[in-house]
């Protein structure tokens, strides 16, 4: 299971039906390496076929950095080009289980937030930021580009000309920055992150599990299809929504003037 398997390069774990991701290698700014990529490799496999999961929160350990990227020593080994495809597409698939499961994933970054540490931030759905945040990319510095969401996702997100400012001109920016172009949606007092993050978490827990998850998928399919089909998906959605016992629930706490349980049926 998630909690008995023994990490190295992460630090995993439950605090009730949420789960918990720390990047563990503070001494190198929670940098990428090959332990942590096998770690990754693990939980794509496993985070999804977990039912008890209902919320998963993400963070960098150290004072430093929730993380600066991969490791460059790992950019040195002698790669195949169809290797290092196959390679570069296990991170990617982490990264885009986090976006596609159906539970509200919430990344917690401070200090240094670059590389491929944003995108991994990217790929979560809530981005909350302490207030000594940078973030930025530096893969031009040794002719790359950021591969693993850097360009994809970065254009939806803050749209192509703040997306080039970061990527072709390497600039860094702040919390006000990254607030003003969308990067971020919540800033806090670097000793209020944790608490900041697992306040949201339970609040997000708290509510229908099945509406949140197909609101999520519906949101996300949104971004590369138009309208008209975007408009189909939520009355497909909605009509799945409303025959099941968790609607009825959220009804009738409504009329009780009481808290809804939900069970996710």
């Amino acid at each position: 299971t998630i909690s008995e398997y023994d990490f190295k390069a992460l630090h995993v774990r439950f605090e009730d039906d949420i789960l918990r991701i720390t990047l563990d290698r503070p001494e190198r700014l929670n940098a990428f390496n090959e332990d942590m990529r096998e770690e990754f490799l693990w939980l794509t496999r496993r985070i999804e076929a977990n039912g008890d999961i209902r919320c998963i929160v993400i963070d960098g350990a150290g004072e430093r950095a929730f993380c600066a990227g991969a490791d460059i020593s790992w950019f040195e080994q002698d790669w195949t080009t169809e290797r290092f495809r196959i390679e570069y597409r296990w991170v990617h698939d982490f990264f885009d289980t986090l976006e596609r499961i159906e539970v509200p994933v919430i990344c917690a970054v401070h200090g240094t937030c670059a590389c491929g540490g944003l995108e991994l931030a990217m790929s979560c759905d809530f981005r909350i930021a302490a207030e000594d945040t940078r973030f930025g990319f530096t893969e031009a510095n040794i002719n790359l580009i950021p591969g693993s969401g850097g360009c994809s996702r970065l254009v939806n997100l803050i749209g192509p000309s703040w997306a080039k400012e970061l990527v072709l001109a390497g600039t860094f920016i702040d919390t006000e920055r990254a607030m003003q172009v969308g990067l971020i949606t919540r800033v806090v007092p670097k000793d209020k992150l944790q608490n900041a993050a697992m306040d949201l978490a339970r609040h997000l827990t708290s509510k229908a599990p099945l509406a949140m998850g197909l609101a999520k998928v519906i949101m996300n399919t949104c971004n590369s299809i138009d309208s008209t089909s975007g408009r189909i998906l939520e009355r497909v959605g909605q009509s799945v929504l409303i025959k099941t016992q968790d609607h009825g629930e959220g009804v009738r706490a409504f009329r009780e003037k009481r808290k809804p349980v939900y069970r996710g049926m």
